[in-house]
Order: C-alpha cells, then structure tokens, then sequence
C-alpha cells in the first residue's frame, strides 16, 4: 500500500512538472508558458494556432547555441505580450544527439538552419516566415 501511495504522488509530480502542451484540436488557449509541439513529428502548424492571438511557431533543438541564447528572449515575449503566444517546434526526435536535419517535421518544412519562425496573425493567415520573421522576432525582443 505504502509503495502504491509513492507512485501515485510520483506520477502526480511527473505531470506537474511535464512542459505544457499544445491541443491538436483547433482549440487552444495561451497559457502562462509557451508549449512544446512535434520532438521531431509532423505536425500541422494551423492546428496550434491560438484564436485572437498572433501565434510564433519557433523551430528550434536543444543541441542549438542560437536557439538557446534567444529562449529567455522569447519566453519573456510570450510572458509581456497578451496579444501574442509563442509555440515551441521541437524539431530533435526523441534519442537523437545534435541537431536533427532528418526529423519528419525538419523534412516537412525544409529547414535551412534553426532557429527558424512563423508568424501567423490573429486571423489565421501567415504573416511572415524566414528572414522576415526572425527580423520581427529580433525587433519584438529588443
């Protein structure tokens, strides 16, 4: 009985600490944190798109410098910027070492480099991607 109360209170603790994720079911809401979508998977951006909001899809590895130095930049965006959400696109599969050019989702949206961004706007459309995007990033953040 004792040993089934401590993997009950681990398992609780488990998900309290697990980052938050997205829904793929067209309803999403901005949280206190950013989530994190794909490790690697397909996915389709629209899905996580948050209603009202313009939505940030950051494509990112945690084997990337760059991706690490503009984190607490982008966490602090999500964090002052009610009218924006950011989402975390894990590009790495779950094992791989480095950053994984061949992942499904790396493959589905031709990744030159990361960080790599989208920005859709409260409507829905795309706003920017690429250069364009990274230049707003780094303008929202400065």
């Amino acid at each position: 009985m004792h040993f089934q109360r401590i993997l009950v209170a681990l398992a609780l603790a488990a998900l309290v600490a697990a980052p938050e994720t997205a829904r793929a079911d067209g309803i999403h809401e901005k949280g206190p944190v950013p989530v994190v979508i794909s490790n690697g998977k397909k996915v389709k951006l629209t899905d996580y798109l948050v209603p009202g909001k313009t939505t940030v899809f950051d494509f990112y590895s945690e084997y990337c410098p760059t991706c690490h130095a503009l984190s607490p930049s982008l966490k602090k965006l999500h964090e002052t910027r009610d009218d924006l959400a950011l989402v975390f696109v894990d590009i790495n599969r779950p094992g791989v070492k480095g950053i994984d050019w061949d992942s499904p989702v790396s493959l589905q949206y031709n990744l030159p480099s990361t960080p790599q961004f989208k920005i859709y706007g409260p409507d829905g459309k795309l706003q920017a991607e690429g250069k364009d995007a990274y230049d707003l990033i780094k303008k929202w953040t400065n």
